[in-house]
């Protein structure tokens, strides 16, 4: 129940239902108390809805109860950081890792912690920044639209040095002080204050209410004489803001992400034609463009692993992973590339061994995100390692040696002994339809009736002609009261050993039955027991609900001549002889 409970809660966790995955953890936490994987769960479901307080105390529990156990530090540290308590979640990744020293996710998480507290405590150390009476009218993206949208100051938008003097003073309002001086500026602070200023030595009348700033008296010869921009009384409704000017750093990023992309497109249009080598050629040169996108890395994978270049391919896998954590790539595209690293390696498999490090990375997979594919893939990898293994403890003389030791067993009425050496026997040779026939007989005689039926079954399919088959089935049968189809059984076999006695004897003990029954010879006790079992019996069903049946026995009942006319019917004689076989029908 409690496995069932968390396999609920995955499948909800992978679904992003992190509401009903704490629902169903705590279900099995509720019934299996002290599994510390169902805390751990639970504590990463908490986190991700971003209640760390739960997630904490989650985490506790389970490094409490499996103090050994590497994710358990993980759940600790991640909870700790989401509650911005730095200093815990560093101590707690370090115990991990003193556990797993190699674990490359605890030392990524390690880093991201210590930068995190570094940057706290320069946020706590940095000074209180000064109030300035103009600081708003420099802050965001509005103070480059209205400049723009001002005549006034539109032309200064394409002039370097005033951009670099508004950026600085954008970065620090207490930089306005530096460039007083420049008309520029003072015209600029009064786009943005939505005010007329007039500088010192242009008239400025004694009645002006606005500050005298000493730099304006002091500016050049030159600047004194420039005239002053003309402003309209009536203002026009203000243009549209024109494209803000793009840093050059940014302009060259998005130049190299798109000539990335169009490699890419060009990798993907020779992959489709099977041009692997210029598939190769084209991914490559993405990478070389832009390095913070790993699906280059793993377009590149993908087409060494459709050319049987195995190793390139994981070593593409490996890099898009180390990369991917790096640069903080998405949950699924670390996943794709361990799937793609574990196809690969399953593909280079020779023996059952060779396919354990392939089942261990497409688990890593799943739980970087859980998909369809990539679980196929685990369980076609898993099922290849245990065909393979069968293959490999294939050994048909050591089964007849464990055979052997079975019917030792058997002639000591030591019946699970020999069903152990039996099996075993088995293993080494599935083939075997000995083997399966003497285990049919050991349950036969435990009264384990359904797992000697299955086996004398699977007896006659290996080897139709094997008379013991058939007579193993039979006897099951029979004990089962199932005479019609013991009878059956016994037929089959006489059919390729005609005169094998063990099966003569069935065929008549069969009859007796079955005589027994249209006799009327049976107890109260055995007739109402055949009745129960007949009518659990969909064939006896089958015959009870077909209308042209139900007339027939209406008319044995009530009328003969009819009855003498069914009577020269084989096929309803023969459903009549199982219904009164079975106890439903008595001739008299």
């Amino acid at each position: 129940m409690a496995d069932e409970a968390k396999a609920k809660g995955n499948a909800a966790y992978s679904a992003g239902d992190y509401e009903a995955a704490i629902t169903h953890f705590t279900e099995a936490i509720n019934l299996a108390p002290t599994n510390h994987v169902l805390y751990s769960n639970r504590s990463a479901s908490y986190a991700s809805l971003n209640r760390y307080s739960d997630a904490l105390s989650d985490a506790k529990k389970t490094v409490e109860l499996k103090p050994d156990w590497v994710k358990g530090y993980s759940r600790l540290g991640a909870a700790h950081h989401g509650l911005a308590q730095f200093d815990d979640a560093v101590s707690a990744y370090n115990k991990g890792l003193e556990i797993d020293p190699n674990n490359a996710a605890l030392k990524e998480a390690l880093a991201e912690s210590k930068s995190a507290r570094d940057r706290a405590a320069a946020r706590a150390s940095r000074p209180p920044p000064s109030s300035n009476p103009f600081g708003d009218a420099f802050s965001g993206p509005q103070m480059w639209a209205k400049l723009t949208a001002d005549p006034s100051t539109r032309a200064f938008m394409q002039q370097p040095d005033f951009v670099n003097m508004m950026q600085e003073i954008q970065k620090n309002p207490t930089n306005l002080n530096l460039y007083l001086k420049d008309q520029r500026v003072m015209q600029a602070l009064g786009v943005l204050l939505n005010v007329k200023l007039q500088g010192g030595g242009r008239g400025a009348s004694k009645d002006d209410d606005m500050p005298d700033f000493p730099a304006e008296r002091t500016r050049s010869a030159a600047e004194a004489t420039e005239p002053p921009p003309q402003r309209k009384e009536e203002k026009k409704p203000e243009p549209e803001p024109e494209p803000m000017d793009v840093p050059e750093e940014e302009k060259e990023a998005k130049k190299r992400k798109a000539g990335a992309l169009k490699e890419k497109e060009a990798g993907n249009a020779a992959y489709k034609k099977k041009d692997f080598d210029s598939a190769i050629q084209h991914y490559t040169k993405a990478m070389e463009i832009d390095d913070e996108d790993i699906s280059y890395l793993l377009n590149r994978a993908a087409t060494y692993l459709e050319m049987g270049q195995y190793d390139d391919c994981i070593k593409d896998c490996d890099k898009a992973v180390e990369r991917g954590r790096e640069v903080r790539a998405d949950f699924k595209m670390i996943a794709k590339a361990l799937t793609r690293k574990g196809t690969a390696i399953a593909k280079t498999a020779k023996t059952s061994k060779d396919y354990e490090p392939a089942i261990e990375i497409f688990q890593k997979a799943l739980t970087e995100h859980r998909n369809p594919d990539t679980l196929k893939k685990l369980n076609d990898a898993e099922k290849a390692k245990k065909d393979l293994e069968q293959q490999e403890y294939f050994d048909p003389k050591l089964a007849d040696e464990e055979r052997e030791k079975g019917n030792e067993f058997f002639k000591q009425q030591k019946y699970p002994e020999a069903i152990r050496h039996y099996t075993e026997a088995l293993r080494r040779n599935p083939k075997d339809p000995k083997a399966y026939s003497n285990r049919a007989a050991c349950y036969t005689k435990l009264g384990a009736m359904p797992e000697g039926l299955k086996d004398a079954e699977k007896c006659i399919e290996l080897d139709p002609t094997f008379s013991k088959g058939y007579t193993r089935k039979g006897t099951v049968q029979y004990f089962m009261r199932e005479y019609e189809k013991a009878l059956e059984t016994y037929q089959e076999g006489l059919k390729h050993d005609p005169g094998n006695q063990d099966l003569l004897d069935g065929v008549r003990k069969c009859v007796e039955q079955i005589n027994k029954a249209s006799r009327g010879d049976l107890s109260a006790d055995e007739l109402k027991e055949r009745q129960t079992k007949g009518m659990q019996d969909p064939e006896i069903q089958n015959i009870l609900s077909d209308p042209v049946m139900r007339q027939v026995l209406v008319d044995f009942q009530e009328n003969p001549k009819a009855a003498q006319e069914h009577s020269k019917n084989p096929m309803v004689m023969a459903k009549i002889q199982k219904l009164v076989s079975a106890g439903i029908v008595q001739i008299k």
